[in-house]
């Protein structure tokens, strides 16, 4: 019974590779640069992020208001890191421009570094590594490939295909690992490098993948949540965290009435926030190592929106959110990460689960040679199909020519 099974998963774990093979490779090979993406560009842009510690910082109050003058704009949010070496981070918005500029400045001298509207060669690398990731860099074709779609939900479509074959795969190949003889296992699980060169691709492919087998799982089953709006909402339900859009009904109406404005609503004070303030409160509030993200808000009656996340070899992906009053800058609301039920919290890493940032520098480690070992395993594969395609080719060319060999 279990040798036709067995036959049936080996087809379809053999058939979902070929047809997916080059695209893996491709998109994995870009998703193990990615990892250290982060990493990547602070090393080779080491000019923007880190500084030399001398003297004392000036306050972000101060730096904001150096920054706002020297470029006649508004700041909108702002980067806190915690290492005394760092450079600031500044979101700054000019008038006329849908998204803000962020700059790198010195907190010790208010010298400005860089800042994100002028690519270094670095991030346009990273950012065509990112493309092959996630669209097959179709998104850099101009001209449409297809009329029912642009080519970046092309690029996005059959990404979402390949992933789904691949973590096809990766279930159909737990259950072919499993030897035939139980007194055989432990040939699974180590690589016979003494052997000819088939045995050891053979090794290869079947040890390797077992040994990353859970992170490849996890990598392929978060990939399609960026492919396919189905996907998407159908993880956000499983791991209850799914918010339905509104969209249909602004305002929040009931019964498709309007809802009325006043007539004379009185103008909301424009308050000076003080970053520094804000930082203190957080930090009172969150009292332990990490990097703030402060951002303004968008309207004179607005919260001030806060993001820290923890730092460390073993830290935590998940953020803990603050909302604080921009009048006096006291908590009006604090989600903590480790308040949220185990699900939400599974829910809310999908792209740290992704990535392998889920618990800091360690994880992202073991997802970086899990990503290569994913990247080898269509080439392990592909040649393992080809010899044993070649040998079967072999032997029906030997039978076919035996009987004439014995009528001689």
């Amino acid at each position: 019974m279990w040798k036709p099974i067995r036959k049936f998963l080996n087809d379809i774990h053999l058939y979902a590779g070929l047809t997916c093979g080059l695209i893996v490779i491709a998109v994995c090979l870009s998703g193990t640069i990615y990892v250290y993406n982060t990493e990547i560009r602070e090393f080779a842009d080491s000019e923007r992020y880190f500084i030399e510690v001398s003297g004392s910082k000036k306050s972000l109050d101060e730096l904001r208001t150096e920054v706002e003058k020297s470029l006649s704009a508004e700041v909108v949010g702002v980067n806190v890191f915690q290492a005394e070496d760092r450079s600031v981070q500044f979101q700054v918005k000019k008038e006329g421009e849908e998204r803000p500029v962020s700059y790198f400045v010195n907190p010790y001298s208010g010298e400005f570094l860089a800042n994100t509207a002028e690519k270094t060669s670095t991030e346009e690398f990273m950012g065509y590594m990112f493309s092959l990731h996630r669209w097959l860099m179709l998104d850099k074709i101009e001209e449409p490939i297809l009329e029912s779609m642009s080519n970046m939900e092309l690029g996005r479509f059959i990404n979402g295909v390949a992933t789904l074959l691949f973590l096809l795969g990766v279930v159909t190949g737990i259950f072919i690992w499993v030897p035939q003889k139980a007194k055989n296992w432990k040939q699974g699980l180590k690589v016979k490098w003494d052997a000819n060169w088939k045995r050891v691709n053979h090794d290869l492919h079947n040890t390797l993948a077992f040994y990353s087998l859970l992170i490849l799982f996890i990598m392929a089953v978060t990939g399609p949540f960026w492919s396919y709006q189905w996907y998407k909402t159908g993880w956000q339900k499983t791991w209850d965290i799914y918010q339905a859009q509104t969209g249909g009904n602004p305002g929040g109406e009931r019964g498709g009435e309007k809802s009325k404005e006043p007539a004379d609503e009185a103008p909301v004070k424009q308050v000076f926030i003080s970053f520094d303030q804000a930082v203190a409160s957080s930090n009172s509030t969150l009292p332990y190592d990490g990097n703030l993200r402060i951002s303004l808000p968008s309207k004179p009656d607005g919260d001030i929106s806060v993001s820290k996340s923890r730092t460390g070899f073993f830290a935590k992906a998940g953020s803990d959110q603050l909302t604080l009053n921009p009048a006096n800058l006291e908590v009006k609301e604090a989600k903590l990460f480790s308040d949220l039920p185990t699900r939400q919290q599974i829910g809310r890493s999908v792209k740290s689960l992704h990535t392998g940032e889920i618990f800091g520098q360690f994880t992202k480690f073991i997802w970086f040679v899990a990503c290569l070992i994913a990247t080898s395993l269509p080439i392990t594969g592909t040649l393992i199909w080809w010899n044993k395609h070649k040998k079967k080719k072999h032997n029906r060319t030997r039978n076919t020519k035996s009987p004439l060999v014995e009528m001689a």
